[in-house]
Protein backbone atom coordinates (compact mmCIF):
# COMPACT_ATOMS: atom_id res chain seq x y z
CA UNK A 1 0.00 0.00 0.00
CA UNK A 2 2.81 2.42 0.87
CA UNK A 3 4.76 1.93 -2.37
CA UNK A 4 1.63 1.92 -4.53
CA UNK A 5 -0.09 4.98 -3.08
CA UNK A 6 1.27 6.78 -0.01
CA UNK A 7 4.87 7.08 -1.25
CA UNK A 8 3.70 9.17 -4.21
CA UNK A 9 1.55 11.38 -1.97
CA UNK A 10 4.52 11.87 0.37
CA UNK A 11 6.70 12.79 -2.61
CA UNK A 12 4.21 15.40 -3.81
CA UNK A 13 3.75 16.98 -0.39
CA UNK A 14 7.42 17.14 0.60
CA UNK A 15 8.67 18.12 -2.89
CA UNK A 16 6.09 20.94 -3.09
CA UNK A 17 7.02 22.30 0.32
CA UNK A 18 10.76 21.92 -0.34
CA UNK A 19 10.52 23.67 -3.72
CA UNK A 20 8.56 26.54 -2.16
CA UNK A 21 11.09 26.96 0.65
CA UNK A 22 14.04 26.68 -1.70
CA UNK A 23 12.58 28.92 -4.42
CA UNK A 24 14.78 31.92 -3.45
CA UNK A 25 17.88 29.74 -3.93
CA UNK A 26 16.40 28.31 -7.15
CA UNK A 27 15.86 31.79 -8.59
CA UNK A 28 19.21 33.10 -7.37
CA UNK A 29 21.21 30.19 -8.76
CA UNK A 30 19.29 30.24 -12.05
CA UNK A 31 19.96 33.96 -12.59
CA UNK A 32 23.65 33.55 -11.73
CA UNK A 33 24.01 30.64 -14.16
CA UNK A 34 22.20 32.53 -16.91
CA UNK A 35 24.87 35.21 -16.55
CA UNK A 36 27.90 32.91 -16.13
CA UNK A 37 26.87 30.01 -18.40
CA UNK A 38 25.95 31.89 -21.57
CA UNK A 39 22.24 31.76 -20.81
CA UNK A 40 22.19 28.04 -19.94
CA UNK A 41 21.18 27.54 -16.29
CA UNK A 42 19.93 23.97 -16.59
CA UNK A 43 21.39 20.61 -17.51
CA UNK A 44 19.08 17.99 -19.02
CA UNK A 45 20.38 14.46 -19.35
CA UNK A 46 18.67 11.18 -20.25
CA UNK A 47 18.60 8.70 -17.39
CA UNK A 48 16.79 5.39 -16.90
CA UNK A 49 13.80 5.52 -14.56
CA UNK A 50 11.43 2.85 -13.32
CA UNK A 51 11.53 -0.27 -15.52
CA UNK A 52 14.39 1.33 -17.43
CA UNK A 53 12.15 3.92 -19.10
CA UNK A 54 14.20 6.93 -20.14
CA UNK A 55 13.48 10.41 -18.82
CA UNK A 56 15.47 13.63 -18.65
CA UNK A 57 16.87 14.52 -15.24
CA UNK A 58 16.99 18.24 -14.48
CA UNK A 59 19.95 19.78 -12.65
CA UNK A 60 21.59 23.15 -12.48
CA UNK A 61 24.41 23.30 -15.02
CA UNK A 62 27.65 23.16 -13.06
CA UNK A 63 29.96 22.40 -15.99
CA UNK A 64 30.93 24.22 -19.16
CA UNK A 65 30.85 22.67 -22.65
CA UNK A 66 34.58 22.71 -23.41
CA UNK A 67 35.80 20.03 -25.81
CA UNK A 68 39.17 18.63 -26.84
CA UNK A 69 40.77 18.80 -30.27
CA UNK A 70 38.68 15.81 -31.39
CA UNK A 71 35.42 17.47 -30.50
CA UNK A 72 34.88 15.32 -27.41
CA UNK A 73 33.87 16.82 -24.09
CA UNK A 74 36.73 17.17 -21.62
CA UNK A 75 36.65 15.06 -18.45
CA UNK A 76 34.06 16.06 -15.87
CA UNK A 77 36.58 17.50 -13.41
CA UNK A 78 38.05 19.74 -16.12
CA UNK A 79 34.67 21.27 -16.95
CA UNK A 80 33.30 22.04 -13.50
CA UNK A 81 33.16 25.82 -13.07
CA UNK A 82 33.97 27.76 -9.90
CA UNK A 83 30.31 28.53 -9.31
CA UNK A 84 29.54 24.93 -10.26
CA UNK A 85 31.82 23.75 -7.46
CA UNK A 86 30.00 26.07 -5.07
CA UNK A 87 26.51 24.79 -5.88
CA UNK A 88 27.75 21.19 -5.75
CA UNK A 89 29.34 21.81 -2.35
CA UNK A 90 25.98 22.85 -0.92
CA UNK A 91 23.92 20.43 -3.08
CA UNK A 92 22.14 23.36 -4.72
CA UNK A 93 22.56 21.73 -8.12
CA UNK A 94 20.06 19.06 -7.01
CA UNK A 95 17.17 21.49 -6.41
CA UNK A 96 15.70 21.23 -9.96
CA UNK A 97 15.26 17.48 -9.48
CA UNK A 98 12.31 18.38 -7.24
CA UNK A 99 10.59 19.15 -10.56
CA UNK A 100 11.32 15.58 -11.68
CA UNK A 101 9.67 14.38 -8.47
CA UNK A 102 6.62 16.56 -9.04
CA UNK A 103 6.38 15.33 -12.63
CA UNK A 104 6.52 11.73 -11.44
CA UNK A 105 9.81 10.78 -13.13
CA UNK A 106 11.54 10.38 -9.77
CA UNK A 107 10.85 9.87 -6.09
CA UNK A 108 12.51 11.69 -3.22
CA UNK A 109 13.99 8.38 -2.05
CA UNK A 110 15.26 5.65 -4.35
CA UNK A 111 18.32 4.39 -6.23
CA UNK A 112 20.11 7.28 -7.94
CA UNK A 113 19.49 7.46 -11.72
CA UNK A 114 22.75 6.59 -13.47
CA UNK A 115 23.85 6.65 -17.11
CA UNK A 116 21.74 5.03 -19.82
CA UNK A 117 24.76 3.14 -21.16
CA UNK A 118 24.97 1.20 -17.91
CA UNK A 119 21.61 -0.54 -18.52
CA UNK A 120 22.95 -3.56 -20.46
CA UNK A 121 25.85 -3.96 -17.99
CA UNK A 122 23.76 -4.83 -14.93
CA UNK A 123 23.38 -8.46 -13.97
CA UNK A 124 19.92 -9.81 -13.13
CA UNK A 125 20.19 -8.91 -9.45
CA UNK A 126 21.56 -5.41 -10.03
CA UNK A 127 18.83 -4.67 -12.58
CA UNK A 128 16.26 -4.85 -9.75
CA UNK A 129 17.29 -1.28 -8.83
CA UNK A 130 15.00 -0.24 -11.69
CA UNK A 131 11.94 -1.91 -10.18
CA UNK A 132 11.18 1.41 -8.46
CA UNK A 133 11.48 5.07 -9.38
CA UNK A 134 14.96 6.54 -8.98
CA UNK A 135 15.46 9.04 -6.17
CA UNK A 136 17.20 12.31 -5.37
CA UNK A 137 18.80 10.43 -2.48
CA UNK A 138 18.86 6.80 -1.47
CA UNK A 139 20.14 4.05 0.81
CA UNK A 140 23.48 3.85 -1.01
CA UNK A 141 23.96 7.63 -0.77
CA UNK A 142 23.64 7.65 3.02
CA UNK A 143 25.84 4.57 3.38
CA UNK A 144 29.05 5.51 1.68
CA UNK A 145 28.08 7.05 -1.64
CA UNK A 146 31.28 7.22 -3.73
CA UNK A 147 33.45 5.71 -1.00
CA UNK A 148 32.06 2.27 -1.89
CA UNK A 149 32.37 0.15 -5.01
CA UNK A 150 29.77 -0.02 -7.74
CA UNK A 151 28.93 -3.57 -6.65
CA UNK A 152 28.31 -2.50 -3.04
CA UNK A 153 26.29 0.50 -4.22
CA UNK A 154 24.04 -1.75 -6.32
CA UNK A 155 23.74 -4.22 -3.44
CA UNK A 156 22.47 -1.38 -1.23
CA UNK A 157 20.11 -0.19 -3.97
CA UNK A 158 18.57 -3.66 -4.35
CA UNK A 159 18.29 -4.04 -0.56
CA UNK A 160 16.29 -0.80 -0.53
CA UNK A 161 14.01 -2.01 -3.33
CA UNK A 162 13.28 -5.19 -1.40
CA UNK A 163 12.74 -3.41 1.93
CA UNK A 164 10.90 -0.19 1.08
CA UNK A 165 8.81 1.17 3.92
CA UNK A 166 7.65 4.50 5.27
CA UNK A 167 10.00 4.17 8.25
CA UNK A 168 12.99 3.45 5.98
CA UNK A 169 12.23 6.43 3.73
CA UNK A 170 11.95 8.74 6.75
CA UNK A 171 15.26 7.39 8.08
CA UNK A 172 17.00 8.01 4.74
CA UNK A 173 15.50 11.49 4.50
CA UNK A 174 16.83 12.52 7.91
CA UNK A 175 20.22 10.89 7.27
CA UNK A 176 20.45 12.87 4.02
CA UNK A 177 19.57 16.15 5.74
CA UNK A 178 22.27 15.48 8.31
CA UNK A 179 24.87 14.83 5.62
CA UNK A 180 23.89 17.99 3.75
CA UNK A 181 24.13 20.09 6.93
CA UNK A 182 27.58 18.79 7.85
CA UNK A 183 28.52 18.61 4.13
CA UNK A 184 29.64 15.00 4.39
CA UNK A 185 30.11 13.65 0.87
CA UNK A 186 27.57 16.02 -0.63
CA UNK A 187 29.98 17.24 -3.29
CA UNK A 188 29.80 13.89 -5.00
CA UNK A 189 28.27 12.71 -8.22
CA UNK A 190 28.40 9.06 -9.29
CA UNK A 191 29.29 10.11 -12.82
CA UNK A 192 31.86 12.71 -11.77
CA UNK A 193 33.93 11.17 -8.99
CA UNK A 194 33.60 7.43 -9.58
CA UNK A 195 35.25 5.35 -12.27
CA UNK A 196 33.05 4.30 -15.18
CA UNK A 197 30.99 1.20 -14.45
CA UNK A 198 32.20 -1.54 -16.81
CA UNK A 199 29.97 -4.34 -15.60
CA UNK A 200 30.38 -6.82 -12.75
CA UNK A 201 32.67 -9.81 -12.98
Amino acid sequence: MYTQFFKRILDLIIASIAFLLLSPFFIGVAITLIITNNGKPFFFHPRPGKNGDIFKVIKFKSMNDKKDENGEFLDFHLRVTKFGNFIRKYSLDEIPQLLNVLKGDMSLIGPRPLLVQYLPLYNHEQAKRHNVKPGITGWAQVNGRNAISWEKKFELDVWYVENISFALDVKILFMTLKKVIIREGVNSDENLNMSTFMGSK
